[in-house]
């Protein structure tokens, strides 16, 4: 955060000081987690469904924070915004945006800095994290931790920048039109990935169409090319391609399978991991990469996160090296763990969607080979609306298509349809743990997925605690 005082705070919010002369001066971060806090920041006081941050306004103040930002008066400095006798709903709603004007502030003081905003249906922080990784090479970089990509993470990971700061990268998240471009308003991005088109959330969007208006927003408002715009997209996929047609931006394509995209990938195989090796293809030349991430899925994300660092300066070789050199940053996603009696388990419970659900299942099969024995443990898919039936069902059967031995569906009978009779349901997480506690044998692979509403990381840390019969601690954080 830069320094700033409360009363340009409240200039920049449209909101007015209590308790506070405004020269209050706020050097430390931007918390909505009172515990959070360090010495000179700002408490953000946000009413939720179980606690009301303005509760914690007056702790927070004696723990360090200069002052707050609040939608009611509190005892302590402050700036308030929104109307008096405002719902709980509306003061949320106030804070929010006032949140993000404050980000948009501090945007506007750092001309200099370089901005990168990703979105998708399916990958974004995978590549988020790829991105990061290689700008911090090149620079001082913030990214947003795991998925904060909303209209709390996204102003609240914009406020971590500072006047050192040289590179933004931000995950963009959209669960209707005009969300992406809201986000956007708040920190326009030179460089715009969008990475596919897919079915998560198309309970709320209703069709593929639909996903692909939104997430274009983010090509919409990138400045044209004559002011440095780049819209990075992937050519394998034809909705992101034909987001060409909707920016102003110069596009650069990145695909695996698109001979015409300008950084490419060819060759690739990958290990008995499942980590993908390949030939990288790129206007300044050609070289190789080989991923420590697994899933052959992690290719693409790969050339999407080359794409933005050779735009940034990044030199070919430099580049390779880091890509693969590159770790799982966040947890839940394709975290593969061998425990000591020869178990694999590849915890991927974060999210989940068809094509994800394809990818960790592809990954899943390239890791177990012919000779050992795959287990898909596989919770509900979920806001996919009036197609969900189906798309249970039709991933049952790309499962058996592609010779899982073993289904576990967790809380839900869709996957099993499709699957037959070979596969189990369950009702629950101690009962799959039960199951799975039975019936694994070393040199067993297990894959663990659902969305995160269903909660299956739970069934991945059973299977890893340390006091589990031969098994190993996992390596934890994300």
């Amino acid at each position: 955060m830069i320094p700033i005082t409360l009363a340009e705070v409240a200039s920049a919010v449209g909101g007015r000081l209590h308790q506070a002369t405004g020269e209050e001066l706020v050097t430390g971060s931007v918390e909505f987690d009172s515990r959070a806090l360090t010495g000179g920041g700002l408490f953000v006081a946000i009413p939720g469904e179980r606690v009301d941050g303005h509760d914690f306004a007056a702790a927070a103040h004696a723990a360090g924070a200069v002052g707050v930002l609040a939608a009611r008066p509190v005892d302590a400095p402050s700036v308030l915004v929104g109307e008096p006798g405002a719902t709980p709903e509306e003061q949320a709603d106030a804070v929010l945006a006032a949140l993000s004007l404050l980000a948009a502030e501090v945007v506007r003081r750092l001309p200099a800095l370089e901005i990168v905003g990703l979105t998708g249906s399916s990958g974004k922080t995978s590549t988020k994290d790829l991105v990061a990784g290689v700008l911090r090479a090149l620079g001082p970089t913030v990214a947003p931790p795991e998925s904060f990509n909303n209209e709390l993470g996204h102003p609240w990971t914009v406020l971590r920048a500072d006047r050192v700061t040289q590179h933004l990268v931000l995950e963009l998240a959209a669960r209707g039109r005009g969300h992406i471009a809201a986000l956007c308003a708040v920190a326009q991005p030179r460089i715009g990935v969008v990475l596919n088109v897919g079915s998560a959330h198309l309970g709320e969007f209703g069709s593929a169409d639909a996903v692909a208006v939104a997430k274009g927003e983010l090509v919409e408002a990138l400045p044209p090319a004559a002011r440095g715009g780049v819209a990075v997209l992937n050519a394998d996929d034809e909705r992101v391609a034909a987001m060409a047609s909707r920016t102003a931006a110069r596009v650069v394509t990145f695909g695996v399978h698109s001979e015409s995209a300008d950084i490419r990938a060819t060759e690739v195989e990958l290990d008995e991991l499942g980590r993908a090796q390949f030939r990288l293809h790129t206007p300044v030349g050609d070289t190789d990469v080989e991923l420590q991430l697994v899933g052959a899925h992690q290719v693409s994300n790969a050339l999407a996160a080359a794409a933005v660092g050779l735009e940034l300066g990044a030199e070919l070789e430099q580049l390779a090296d880091l890509l693969s050199e590159a770790e799982p940053a966040s947890r839940w996603r394709m975290e593969l763990t061998e425990r000591p009696d020869g178990v694999t388990v590849i915890n991927d419970a974060y999210n989940a969607n068809p094509e994800s659900m394809r990818a960790g299942l592809e990954a899943l099969v390239a890791i177990t080979g012919e000779s050992r024995r795959s287990w898909a443990v596989l919770g509900d898919m979920a806001e996919l609306g009036d197609s969900s039936a189906a798309a249970h069902v039709e991933i049952g059967r790309l499962a058996a298509g592609l010779g899982v031995r073993q289904l576990l569906a967790v809380g839900s009978a869709g996957y099993q349809t499709g699957y037959g009779e070979e596969s189990m349901v369950v009702p629950d997480v101690a009962t799959a743990l039960e199951v799975l506690r039975d019936r694994l044998m070393p040199g067993d692979v297990v894959l663990v997925k659902a969305s995160r509403a269903v909660g299956l990381e739970r069934v991945a840390a059973g299977l890893l605690a340390s006091d589990a019969p031969s098994d190993a601690s996992t390596d934890g954080d994300r």
